[in-house]
């Protein structure tokens, strides 16, 4: 059940953006809006978790993960019934909603972040890194369930999606209040100073290696969200398919997400070697999926080609949250999670967005252009990402380490 009520968390989080995802080409003919401003709803929601989730960090370090993630997901939950109203009741409906995602994504910022941080907390070594691939494994099911679960509330009327939010965000908070125990040994919170010293110093000697794998997660996001904005897009303008059929097809690119996620968590353990290895591996995937879409404009063919970018983003994202949870030790592991955490929602924000301009721009230039940046992406955690031995047992300068507490 502990695993359970933290895995709710990224599940309910996700949710707050892919289940918009299937109604946005409604929300557009609704309200009048223009393809960047429908994107807005998605970019608003990210940077605000992405600005607030380093301060939140803070505060889950110098308080408790439980003190920051309750009032975070009552939050989430309050701005989605704003937009709701908004959408429903008041006028100027898309600057209720704009505001009400806002809302939603400071709530955001204490949610999957910081559950990262006590999964780091509550379990050690080969365990960790098995339930960071169940946590991914429930962001992806939440991609998964989201177009589905969007195209059926969708049914009803195309703003019902955010009355949803609130009824799952108060599970998610029931369940953590109940069966999540955080050690009674905390240690005292350092002194602010000391601890912005001890954060330079870990990012002093670890920041290149930290960066990078950064910049893998955030860019698996934005290269998900990006071409699930772009083929709920086509799937209406040139194949004419909506409603649940679409959700369908969105959520089988986020299903081979998941399972890939699941396993590759299982089955990495502390090895670091390993991690390294897949994370190329994935990245590598993701560019040759990219780099094919452009000779495919078929529907089946093009989701074949598709599922192997998301085979190499469930190999990439369970390694770089296992590398980053176990790189720092309890007493700033708050802080480095979130960073990661803001990494990721830029990511998912500037999808949607860069996306737009790229299909307006070319669609063959878009997919050559997202399959170069994988590409060098892959190339830096190659050269920049340095292990030592299986477990990094004996820690060397610009060498990663497992830490086990």
């Amino acid at each position: 059940m502990v695993i359970a009520a933290i895995g709710s968390i990224p599940l309910m989080m996700t949710l707050g953006n892919s289940m918009l995802i299937p109604i946005l080409p409604e929300m557009k003919s609704s309200l009048d809006l223009s393809q960047l401003q429908v994107s807005l709803t998605i970019t608003v929601f990210s940077i605000a978790a992405a600005i607030l989730i380093p301060i939140v960090g803070y505060l889950s370090d110098r308080f408790s993960r439980k003190i920051v993630i309750i009032p975070s997901l009552l939050l989430f939950g309050g701005g989605a019934l704003l937009a709701g109203l908004g959408a429903a009741v008041f006028s100027n409906a898309y600057v209720w909603i704009i505001i009400g995602r806002i809302i939603q994504g400071i709530g955001a910022a204490g949610t999957a972040p910081i559950a990262m941080a006590l999964i780091g907390d509550l379990f050690k070594g080969g365990e960790r890194s098995r339930i960071l691939g169940i946590f991914e494994a429930s962001n992806g099911l939440g991609k998964v369930l989201s177009p589905i679960l969007g195209s059926l509330l969708a049914l009803i009327v195309w703003y019902s999606v955010f009355f949803a939010f609130p009824v799952i965000s108060l599970i998610s908070v029931i369940l953590v209040w109940i069966f999540v125990k955080e050690k009674s040994n905390r240690q005292a919170p350092p002194p602010f100073r000391k601890y912005v010293k001890g954060l330079l110093s870990v990012f002093k000697h670890e920041g290149r290696w930290l960066f990078t794998i950064y910049l893998a997660g955030g860019t698996c996001l934005f290269t998900l969200f990006g071409i699930l904005f772009y083929l709920s897009d086509v799937l209406e303008s040139e194949y004419n398919i909506n409603g649940v059929p679409k959700g369908l097809i969105l959520a089988i690119p986020l299903l081979v997400m998941v399972t890939t996620s699941y396993i590759t968590g299982s089955k990495i353990g502390k090895n670091l070697e390993k991690m390294k290895r897949l994370s190329v591996l994935g990245l590598l995937f993701m560019t040759i999926s990219y780099g094919s879409l452009v000779l495919f404009e078929k529907l089946i063919p093009f989701l074949i080609v598709l599922a192997l970018s998301s085979v190499g983003a469930g190999l990439v994202l369970p390694c770089v949250n296992s590398l980053i949870t176990g790189a720092v030790g309890k007493e700033r592991r708050g802080f480095v999670s979130s960073l990661y955490g803001s990494v990721r929602f830029l990511g998912v924000a500037l999808g949607p967005p860069v996306f737009t301009r790229l299909m307006d721009w070319s669609r063959t230039g878009m997919f050559l252009s997202i399959a170069s940046f994988t590409f060098i992406v892959g190339l830096l955690v190659l050269l920049l990402v340095h292990v030592n031995g299986k477990d990094g047992k004996k820690h060397k300068k610009n060498k990663i380490k497992y830490n086990y507490m």
